[in-house]
């Protein structure tokens, strides 16, 4: 099954790298030879001396050298178990993960990511395999990795108790809320996790959403040269999200003074980041349904009410939103509204 034809693959590729002279047989493992390879040790710019000393490598009696790393092992009692030229064993943490990417992505591939913890010894590890098993100059065009997740201040773990899921977010979040608080933190910053950032994330989109809503989003702008250039260029800089979401901020300021092209830029700069797609956003029940269309509508009539002076009906327009849970600001740029 697929699987067979997985572990088949793996095996294959431990071979490849043992015949091209980047590994070795000892024990019933098979090790890259490190020294073998000039370039290992490029991703994260260190010399292997140094990753060595900050790192904690098994000084085992079948290495060549200290810094050679498993990529096939003699399985333990009761542990997974397969059939090989080494006798039975497992392949090492580091090969699942580059036979998984050369079978679904190829021999090299755009983007590798994961966590700052990854670079070395688990990424550097797989550059050197995948390289010298195909034979290639790199393994993937670019390599992305993230801050920790953090909840005050501390690492979000299972071992800490802190660990919270997407989905157990969701439960009480709504995803866009939390899509833009991951967002506001840059993708290598630490992203420190609460109730209170996300709070804060949903006041933000409501803005957003509400100088927005004029906007036809069958009209919005998809072609990259059509799109805001500041927007743009902030996702170019090494996609400087916080950047980014703060042009958004400035696009629905100028969207509230009524620019039509500020509110269009933002509906269409806002949905390549898979936001202010909700229409139902801003839905709020009082018997019946209110969206955004009708509270805009609701503060035109007050403010044709405080116009021609009739500040009772004004102040009841006022009480009617203010019972379905809708709080109006009152500014010098006119009136602008809010959950409460």
């Amino acid at each position: 099954d697929h699987r067979d034809l997985h572990k088949e693959y793996r095996r294959q590729r431990q071979m490849c790298i043992r015949d091209r002279g980047f590994a070795y047989a000892a024990e019933g493992h098979v090790l890259f030879s490190v020294k073998k390879m000039p370039e290992y040790g490029a991703l994260s710019g260190r010399s292997l001396d140094e990753m060595i000393a900050g790192a904690r490598v098994e000084v085992a009696p079948y290495k060549a050298d200290a810094a050679d790393f498993v990529l096939w092992k003699p399985s333990e009692k009761g542990l997974p178990s397969w059939d090989s030229p080494w006798g039975p064993g497992r392949p090492g943490w580091h090969i699942e993960c580059s036979a998984m990417a050369a079978e679904y992505l190829g021999a090299e591939f755009d983007i590798h990511a994961g966590g700052l913890d990854l670079i070395f010894p688990h990424h550097e590890n797989e550059i050197a395999q995948s390289r010298c098993a195909h034979n290639t100059d790199r393994m993937a065009r670019y390599w992305l990795h993230n801050g920790y997740v953090t909840v005050n201040g501390e690492k979000m773990s299972k071992s800490l108790g802190n660990f919270t899921t997407v989905g157990e977010a969701l439960t009480t979040h709504r995803g866009e809320a939390i899509r833009l608080g991951l967002l506001s933190t840059h993708y290598r910053a630490p992203f420190d996790f609460s109730a209170q950032l996300i709070q804060h994330t949903h006041l933000i989109l409501d803005k957003l959403y509400r100088a927005a809503s004029r906007v036809d989003r069958s009209q919005l702008l998809t072609e990259p040269e059509a799109l805001d250039a500041g927007f743009l260029a902030a996702l170019g800089d090494d996609l400087n999200t916080p950047l980014a979401i703060s042009r958004l901020q400035a696009l629905a300021n100028d969207a509230n003074k009524g620019s039509d092209e500020a509110a269009l830029q933002l509906a269409s700069c806002a949905d390549l980041l898979h936001l202010l797609r909700d229409e139902n956003w801003f839905k709020v029940s009082d018997g019946g349904m209110l969206d955004a269309a009708q509270i805009e509508a609701e503060i035109d009539a007050r403010n044709a009410a405080r116009a021609a002076r009739d500040f009772a009906r004004a102040d009841a327009i006022r009480d009617k939103l203010a019972s379905m849970g809708i709080r109006l600001l009152d500014g010098p740029e006119g009136t602008s509204w809010e959950k409460s």
